[in-house]
């Protein structure tokens, strides 16, 4: 260690050599070009080697700065980690971080929290509903720096999976079946019949480029869709509550509307699921990264997906 210069000094060299700016090195560690600069120079003093070539308005890097960059860059990242193990141990180890969509969060996961509380009594978990877990596009851009940088332990993503560099496990496909109150339902014969009734939509699905609606269910089953009166909720809990409310058919999860539909609240008018490409997704740092409260919170979310679901017999009033 009595070879090594000032941590601090290293630091500001790796940022600096990596955005080959000592502005744009500033910006980023929040200090002033100036502190940059001193730095780098006690640097360069230190180890009586040039790092950067000084031109007018900018730098560029010096043979010796190439040569250990990648091994610096990987330094850091392994402290990193190793800080993240120790923090692992502090004084909020057993609070975990969770964030999912809000009909996933509302729906799957609270009413399955005290089997989680069962196996971990001392464990505090702080879920999140957000819009933002939902994939717009099938290259989504999701990946391990966004997830750190929001301070989510474990995060639930309805979307296709492609994470690049975190861990996703399937946790539920995203089948959807007509569904409606039981007073409207009686009210419905046929799929013609289903046409003329106000539609329910949730935008969350149309939040991706996939045509996850109406339309596309009609489609599938073989019919033309014509003109539909189709009503817009901004998440899946504001859609349901219309649906119970009997304002309308909903393009709904039967998974997600369990309770609703062993309740006798909702029941199915076609068992003819629109199968989606999207899914929900258990997404993590990985168990390396991963902080030992998080660890086995993703391992309950696995035991509770793999669980086989409660039959709905009795519940589709197929028209």
């Amino acid at each position: 260690m009595s070879r090594l210069p000032p941590l601090i000094a290293l630091s500001y060299f790796e940022v600096a050599a990596r955005t080959k700016s000592f502005a744009a090195a500033a910006k980023e560690l929040n200090v002033t070009p100036a502190a940059i600069s001193h730095q780098i120079k006690a640097l360069e003093e230190y180890l009586g080697v040039d790092l950067f070539i000084r031109h007018h308005r900018r730098v560029s890097l010096t043979e010796a700065a190439r040569v250990a960059l990648p091994e610096l860059h990987e330094g850091f990242d392994t402290l990193e980690r190793a800080v993240d193990k120790i923090r692992a141990y502090g004084e909020e180890r057993l609070i975990v971080t969770v964030c999912a969509e809000p009909l996933f969060a509302t729906k799957w996961i609270v009413p399955r929290l005290h089997r989680f509380y069962a196996r971990c009594p001392d464990a505090e978990v702080r879920l999140q509903a957000s819009l933002h877990t939902v994939d717009r596009a099938p290259d989504g851009a999701f990946c391990m720096a966004d997830l750190k940088r929001t301070g989510i332990d474990v995060c639930v993503r309805l979307g296709y999976g492609n994470y690049a560099d975190l861990e996703p496990q399937r946790l539920m496909s995203l089948d959807l079946v007509p569904i409606c109150a039981p007073g409207l339902a009686a009210t419905v014969e046929g799929v013609d019949a289903l046409r003329g009734l106000p539609l329910l939509c949730d935008s969350t699905l149309t939040r991706s480029d996939e045509p996850y609606v109406w339309k596309e269910w009609f489609r599938q089953q073989g019919c033309e869709a014509g003109a539909l009166r189709e009503l817009r909720f901004g998440n899946g809990l504001l859609a349901l509550e219309a649906a119970m409310a009997g304002q309308g058919a909903l393009l709904g999860s039967r998974e997600l509307h369990q309770a609703e539909l062993g309740a006798g609240k909702l029941t199915i008018l076609v068992d003819c699921p629109l199968n989606c490409d999207q899914a929900y997704y258990m997404v993590s740092v990985g168990a390396d990264l991963e902080r030992p409260i998080a660890r086995k919170f993703s391992e309950w979310l696995l035991d509770e997906a793999n669980m086989p679901s409660p039959g709905l017999a009795g519940h589709a009033a197929q028209i």
